[in-house]
């Protein structure tokens, strides 16, 4: 009889790695530990493996219970309506599949229809239901552009759950303070303490919402207590700290910018230079517009009069040190680029006088010549964007009913989206409908981006006219689908009983897309199916 070879008794350390690799190599190229070569050696090595497995386990030694987690904190907002909940889980665990081809079906895209729930929620004050957070933590983890509102809605019990799952701690990075509520200076002495020691040890994240946070509520201490490291900072961070004064950003901020004006950092000192350029009264201003008059002048030989430009012929010191960069981008002449940072940054007031006493309209109405109008004209749209100028913003944007799209002054749609923001929203909503009805929605797309939510009742009409136009025309609706998806989030529900006579599929012209009246039923089904729902998460939420 052969004789199994016997186990070892007492296995060496590291033999279970070992018993491992002859398992994993066959026992005839490695013999187990305590083991004998030959046939035998297959079941020696199950026996020893459920041997060290016995022993293994019982060498266990219990360890230490962990401290238990502090309970999570109270959230005194109101619950959610029971509605409302429900609605809730919907939207975070509905994930419609896009279909093929550029068509979307008509079933609505309920994440999208998220962030204006939050939004909602958050203006009622209500509180997020607890067994809600991890989806919504879920949610904001993919989407950055959701964390904002659906941190404020998931309140402190989200940050307590975000410090127990490494996949949430973006909930700590994104609230100020990592969650913890910042000190109050004004509150006591000691709380003016607790500023100054998280200023001074506290992680960047926390130091920038410190300064953002303390900005808001004093901005002669946030200024004392940036200056007060100032020199020591790095210059990444000296960048991001010295953005945070476009809040509030005031003539006592002065004295600080200039000094930062000789910054190691050329786009610290650029940053300055802008902010500076924004005071129509500071000593930066009236540096440039000294520098700007002497290079535009008015030339009453010509009939009708017309702006004459003679550009810098070199950049000197004092304009580097005021902001101006001295090296173009590829492409840009010299003498222009630095026209350009002049006149953006001169007071739009001084034109007047150096042009006749001209309103802003008569000036931009002017002709420029030698080929300068673009220069000068998308210096002025940025320097209106800059000053929050409305009358010069209007000038520049022209009538939305003329016929050329790009406007008098503006060198492409995106500064006149830019323009439209210093505008009032009302303003800003006739602009773009009477634009719309004009020229369409092919160019519309970035201006209906800075109309505020939801549409004034004209741009609404507008819209819909502009995609009735569109489908009457034969063309397929995904050729205007950014716009149909910002309608669907933008419209007033209130509309969507005036669209019922769209979704019918309509008779198609001889030259329209094959089948392109089918998808664009289907695409105002969604629309108006979209309006309606949201209509209904207004009514849950309890919202006028």
């Amino acid at each position: 009889m052969t004789r199994t070879p016997a186990v070892a008794d007492a296995p060496a350390p590291g033999v279970w790695e070992e018993l491992v690799t002859a398992a994993l190599l066959g026992t005839e190229r490695r013999t187990p530990p305590g083991c004998e070569p030959g046939l035998g050696a297959p079941a020696a090595l199950l026996d020893a493996a459920a041997a060290e497995t016995v022993r293994r386990r019982a060498g266990l030694r219990p360890a230490h219970a962990a401290r238990r987690p502090d309970p999570a904190p109270e959230d005194p907002r109101p619950p959610l309506p029971d509605a409302a909940a429900r609605r809730l889980t919907m939207l975070l665990t509905d994930r419609p599949g896009a279909a093929g081809g550029g068509r979307r079906g008509s079933a609505p895209d309920l994440m999208e229809l998220l962030p204006q729930w939050l939004a909602t929620a958050n203006a009622r004050g209500f509180a997020a239901p607890p067994e809600a957070l991890p989806a919504l933590l879920d949610a904001a983890r993919g989407r950055t552009d959701l964390r904002p509102a659906a941190l404020t809605f998931a309140g402190p019990r989200a940050l307590w759950l975000a410090r127990l799952n490494p996949d949430w701690r973006f909930a700590l990075r994104a609230t100020s303070g990592g969650g913890t509520a910042l000190p109050d200076p004004s509150a006591t002495e000691g709380a003016t303490e607790r500023v100054r020691r998280l200023w001074a040890e506290g992680l960047f994240a926390e130091r920038v919402a410190l300064l953002t946070s303390l900005r808001a509520r004093d901005p002669d201490g946030a200024r004392e207590l940036l200056a007060s490291t100032w020199a020591t900072e790095r210059a990444e961070d000296r960048l991001m700290f010295l953005d945070s004064l476009r809040t509030g950003l005031e003539s006592a901020d002065e004295p600080f910018l200039e000094q930062a004006l000789a910054d190691r950092s050329r786009n610290v000192r650029a940053t300055a230079a802008e902010l500076l350029s924004a005071l129509p009264d500071s000593a930066l201003a009236t540096r440039m517009a000294a520098r700007a008059v002497t290079c535009v002048s008015l030339d009453r030989t010509l009939d009708p009069p017309a702006i004459a430009v003679e550009a810098p012929h070199e950049c000197d010191a004092g304009m580097e040190r005021d902001g101006v960069v001295a090296k173009p981008p590829s492409g840009r002449g010299e003498r222009s680029w630095w026209f350009g940072q002049l006149a953006e940054a001169a007071p739009l007031g001084i034109w007047s006088a150096r042009l006749g006493g001209r309103t802003p309209e008569q000036i931009v109405a002017l002709p420029v010549t030698d080929d300068w109008q673009s220069e000068l004209h998308a210096a002025w749209c940025r320097a209106a964007v800059r000053q929050r100028d409305g009358d010069w913003a209007r000038a520049l944007l022209g009538a939305p009913t003329a016929p050329e799209a790009g406007g008098p002054g503006a060198v492409s749609l995106a500064e006149r989206a830019k323009l439209l923001g210093t505008l009032d929203a009302g303003e800003r909503a006739e602009w773009v409908a009477g634009f719309i009805a004009t020229h369409g929605l092919s160019e519309a797309f970035q201006l209906l981006g800075m109309c505020g939510v939801p549409w004034a009742p004209s741009l609404g009409r507008a819209v819909v006219d502009a995609l009735n136009i569109a489908r009457d025309a034969g063309s397929y609706p995904w050729s205007f689908s950014g716009v149909m998806g910002l309608a669907e989030r933008c419209l007033d529900p209130s509309e969507a009983g005036r669209l019922d006579g769209l979704l019918a599929i309509p008779d198609e012209p001889e030259d329209a897309s094959p089948g392109a009246g089918g998808y664009w039923a289907e695409a105002f089904q969604r629309l108006v199916t979209t309006l309606r729902l949201r209509a209904a998460m207004a009514e849950e939420l309890g919202a006028d």
